[in-house]
């Protein structure tokens, strides 16, 4: 395989990206739009990236998702979209009859400047939008950013679109869940009802993407916020925005245009993180913590404790989403594990600088680099091994060239099941990541073990 040859000395690269941990904006913001109900999401742009995005959600969740596009042809490409949108627009709602119409745009619609809020206004100018549907956009250039980047352009459109201020607050949370699975959403929604806490979680894809078989389709599932929903976000007592890259921007949109103050917290995975978001939302919608929660957490402590002795001084290198990446980090860091080297495809300087505050008493250096790549990831693992890796599928490669124990975490996971069904936020997320990760350790142990060190009790 190519990534045997992988060199061992480290060039800097400005102009090269090789093997990107990372995929583009549009699929960020087709998988936000899926977590709204009844919506379509359209691709303002050719067919092929329409295809692509589809079909790399299709694969991580194993759902059919569906979505529209433009269409573009070279016509198109030269003169601009605009005709092909606005008979989109009107052939989707005449055929599917969505609620909502979701527009994201690509390489090719803003590289030829097409003006999304000129097109939607005269697609409602012209009576293309029948009377009580809707039609949202986001800018989505795949070349700026990643998937998350998509993904918070097009929760900043949701607030646009939909929130509505009507002076009559609502006691009631918004929480806008980040880049994470359809389990995790499900898992936010299960420990605020616990907690009593009456919530709007946008988007919210459970249900969505991880629904049961029925024997018959739905093109829109029960799941996903509702429009109702959306509209009141707006008189809500506040947000929390959880993970900084993935949900500030349409937070702070709340914030600054309906006045609800919003609060930013990295992503609830692990003991510390999670604390924080129960803290967080007790204090803000003023409730207590039941005792089912404090259980939960306790169980969590547990197993960190009788576990310690596996975990202690395993080094980590890990790559992904920095929203992910920052609470893993942090999580690993509270497990005594030593987390050495951590790449994201996604631009941020202050994804850097968070990392290494995390790990400033750690006995390793760590080495950390935002837009960065797999191959950069593979060259820190050659010069320095490391006892496991996690992220994304993509990353079985370099597992299996360094004979490194993998753990898949993120996005896309194309080769194993049930990240969409069983989540890793909240304690019960942490009770199975952690799990996870000691199953990875502990089935090296067992590989490599002599016969008289093979133990049956761990």
């Amino acid at each position: 395989m190519l990534l045997r040859h992988t060199p061992t000395d480290i060039t800097d690269r400005k102009a090269l990206m090789i093997n990107p941990a990372k995929t583009c904006q549009p699929i960020g913001a087709m998988y936000a739009s899926l977590g709204i109900h009844g919506c379509m999401p359209h691709s303002h742009g050719s067919q092929g990236c329409c295809s692509y995005h589809r079909s790399t959600l299709t694969r991580h969740f194993k759902e059919p998702v569906v979505a529209a596009t433009s269409s573009f042809t070279e016509g198109s490409s030269v003169f601009g979209g605009q005709s092909n949108m606005i008979q989109a627009i009107d052939n989707i709602f005449t055929i599917y009859e969505p609620e909502i119409i979701s527009v994201h745009t690509t390489c090719l619609s803003e590289t030829i400047g097409d003006d999304l809020t000129q097109i939607v206004k005269k697609a409602y100018d012209d009576g293309k939008v029948p009377a009580g549907k809707h039609v949202i956009y986001a800018p989505t250039p795949s070349y700026v950013g990643s998937h998350v980047t998509g993904f918070s352009n097009m929760c900043k459109g949701i607030v646009s679109g939909f929130a509505e201020k009507t002076g009559e607050q609502k006691n009631q949370m918004n929480i806008i869940p980040g880049y994470v699975e359809p389990s995790d959403m499900a898992e936010i929604k299960r420990l605020t009802t616990e907690m009593g806490v009456k919530t709007v979680l946008f988007p919210d894809t459970s249900g969505v993407l991880n629904g049961p078989q029925t024997g018959r389709y739905h093109m829109f599932p029960k799941g996903g916020t509702t429009v109702e929903e959306l509209k009141s976000s707006g008189d809500s007592l506040g947000t929390l925005a959880l993970g900084s890259f993935a949900s500030s921007l349409a937070a702070k949109l709340l914030d600054t245009k309906f006045k609800v103050p919003c609060r930013v917290l990295p992503l609830p995975i692990g003991l510390a993180a999670t604390d924080r978001f129960i803290d967080t939302l007790r204090k803000l919608a003023g409730v207590t913590v039941p005792d089912s929660v404090t259980f939960e957490r306790g169980q969590l402590v547990d197993v960190m404790t009788d576990m310690q002795q596996y975990l202690y001084g395993k080094k980590v290198a890990l790559f992904g989403d920095p929203d992910q990446l920052i609470a893993l980090t942090e999580f690993l860091v509270s497990l005594d594990m030593v987390p050495v080297h951590i790449v994201t495809g996604t631009p941020g300087k202050e994804f850097e600088a968070t990392i290494t505050e995390l790990t400033k008493d750690s006995p390793v250096p760590v080495n950390v680099k935002a837009h960065s790549d797999m191959f950069q990831l593979h060259q820190w693992i050659k010069n320095e091994p490391v006892d496991l890796l996690m992220g994304n599928t993509y990353g079985k490669y370099i597992a299996r060239d360094e004979d490194i124990p993998f753990v898949r975490h993120g996005f896309p996971i194309l080769d194993r099941v049930g990240h969409s069904y069983f989540p890793t936020v909240g304690y019960r997320g942490g009770l199975r990541l952690l799990e996870q990760i000691l199953n990875a350790l502990l089935d090296r142990k067992d590989r490599d073990s002599s016969e008289e060190s093979f133990e049956l009790v761990m």
